[in-house]
Formats: structure tokens, C-alpha cells, sequence
């Protein structure tokens, strides 16, 4: 099943995580290009200043929206502060809220039922807030479409990396094959439930890794990325925007199609490759998303 062309985060290619208590992060992250901007309560902000970054986040996720790009935010689980995480932060209309080491329905049916209040009490409009669970666990996994349709808030969902390797007990490595399975499993998963997969960050400062890395991440059908470092995110929306040449082929695999189609005809032939239903299909979403994100480019000024 497709990711439905009508999910608001359907274009969003890099999802971008900064700490969430450095406010000079949080404001340079609108330079990097990310499409998401995750203030990021868990990992990357210490327990000791998590009061500190809950304060910044009306602040911060107005500034963000204002410059067109989609506030997010990932809060801990409930189990740990996560209901004061998301307490504060509702006042800041964040557009999404994530939160980590999701393996349960149970999770995102009360964290559905606690940002439904507190929309009601911040004014949000019902159901505007989505949810994005982060898939931390090999259990998290192979519950990923139970998860994914727990809560209609739920468009997209991300899978983890540090956490994934720990809890398959896996080696790490710069080429990432440890996470191989994992990823193309967590990809399946969210394709079956029609939304959004999110990939695993790639956490190595190494250029050459990350493009690597990308590679394979298009190569089997990934269209959106966490990031967590900012060097990596030209890389990724790189990866992730067809090129006008694929957008060319796309475009006369459809004429051709389409004309053979006129003639009674189910497939036609371009640069040697039979085009059939599937492909046609296939080549009408990429010369599609190809028309969307280059709108998305031009309203930013040309910077991806």
C-alpha cells in the first residue's frame, strides 16, 4: 500500500533531530534544509536540563513554523517523564509529537488520549496533532502495523538506530549491514499499513557512510530519513528528491504508456524497459513527487 498522497507528511524527506536544550541548535537547524525539526527531549537532552528545553519550546516550534518548516517534537515514554514532556510542550503547538521506545498499542492510545485533552485545552484543532512512534525494539517491530493503527494520528513512524543494534545485541558497524533485516522489515511493515516510514539515522560522522548508507535506504524504497547530524541532511534530501532526469524517463514512460494504452495495447518499451501497469503506476508518483518538491524547493527560496 502507498503512503496516501493526502498525509500531511507525505513530502517530508529528512525528519532532523537537534538537542533540545540548545537554543542555538534549535535556531540554526532552519539553515540545514531539514523538512521536520525534531527538538529532541530524550537522548540528546540530559535529565538535568529538560526543564530548561521544555521552556524554549513555544518559542522555538513558533519560530520554525513561521518559517515553513513542520515543528516536532520527541518526548519520553510515559513510564519515564513523558507526561511532563508533553504537558509543556502542547502549549507550543508542535505539529507532530513523537515519542521514543514505542512497542505498544497501549502507548499511543494514551498518548492519543492525553494530547486530545490537552488540544481541548490549548484551543488546537481536534486531531490536528500527529503522532509519530519511534520503533526502538526488535518487539516494537514486528508489532510495527498493530502499532501503526492504533491511533488515526499516526501517519508515519520511525525506526530507531543506537537502541535497534543494543537490543539485537548486534555489532556496530560504519556499514550498517546489523541493520539490514531491521530496516527492510520496519519498511514492509509501514508500506503494509500505508504509512510513512521513517529511516534509521546514520549516526557515524563519515560522509562517505552516509551516502552509502542513503543508497541503500533509497535503493529499497525508503522515502524519508532521521537525521542527527546536520552535515548529513543535504545528503538525504539529496537522495530522496527524484533528479529531473528520473523525472524525464518517468514522463515518457507515461506518454508511452499511455499512448500504447489508446491502441488497446498493455505495455509499451522505453530505453529498453518494458513498461507494464505497475511501472506506469510507479512513474505517475515519482513525476508527481518530483512536480510537489520542486513547489516545496521554489517556496523556500531554492534551498532544498
Amino acid at each position: 500500500m502507498a503512503v496516501s498522497k493526502d498525509n500531511p507528511l507525505a513530502l517530508c524527506r529528512t525528519f532532523f533531530f537537534i538537542p533540545g536544550a540548545d537554543q542555538a541548535a534549535l535556531l540554526d537547524a532552519l539553515n540545514g534544509g531539514g523538512d521536520v525539526l525534531v527538538q529532541e527531549l530524550e537522548d540528546f537532552t540530559p535529565p538535568s536540563r529538560r526543564a530548561e528545553a521544555r521552556a524554549l519550546s513555544v518559542s522555538i516550534m513558533q519560530h520554525w513554523r513561521e518559517c515553513g518548516r513542520i515543528s516536532s517534537v520527541r518526548i519520553n515514554p510515559f513510564e519515564t517523564c513523558g507526561y511532563e514532556d508533553l504537558e509543556a510542550v502542547m502549549a507550543a503547538r508542535p505539529q507532530v509529537v513523537m515519542m521514543s521506545k514505542v512497542e505498544a498499542c497501549e502507548q499511543m492510545i494514551e498518548l492519543d488520549k492525553q494530547i486530545t485533552r490537552l488540544e481541548a485545552q490549548y484551543a488546537i484543532e481536534a486531531g490536528s496533532t500527529l503522532i509519530v512512534p519511534n520503533i526502538e525494539t526488535a518487539l516494537g517491530v514486528v508489532r510495527a502495523i498493530e502499532i501503526a493503527h492504533s491511533s488515526p494520528r499516526i501517519k508515519a513512524m520511525l525506526v530507531a538506530t543506537e537502541d535497534m543494534v543494543a537490543d539485537l545485541g548486534a555489532g556496530r558497524s560504519r556499514a550498517g549491514t546489523e541493520l539490514y533485516y531491521p530496516r527492510s522489515r520496519f519498511l514492509l511493515e509501514c508500506a503494509a499499513a500505508g504509512v510513512l516510514a521513517i529511516d534509521s539515522p546514520y549516526t557515524f560522522a563519515d560522509d562517505a557512510g552516509a551516502e552509502a548508507d542513503m543508497q541503500f535506504a533509497r535503493s529499497i524504497g525508503y522515502q524519508a530519513k532521521g537525521v542527527v547530524n546536520p552535515a548529513h541532511v543535504a545528503v538525504a534530501n539529496r537522495y530522496l528528491t527524484p533528479t529531473a532526469a528520473e523525472a524525464d524517463l518517468a514522463r515518457r514512460q507515461i506518454e508511452a504508456f499511455e499512448q500504447a494504452a489508446s491502441t488497446g495495447s498493455v505495455r509499451a518499451e522505453v530505453d529498453g524497459l518494458v513498461v507494464e501497469v505497475p511501472s506506469y503506476l510507479q512513474s505517475r508518483r515519482l513525476l508527481e513527487r518530483y512536480q510537489q518538491l520542486q513547489r516545496v524547493q521554489a517556496s523556500r527560496g531554492g534551498n532544498a
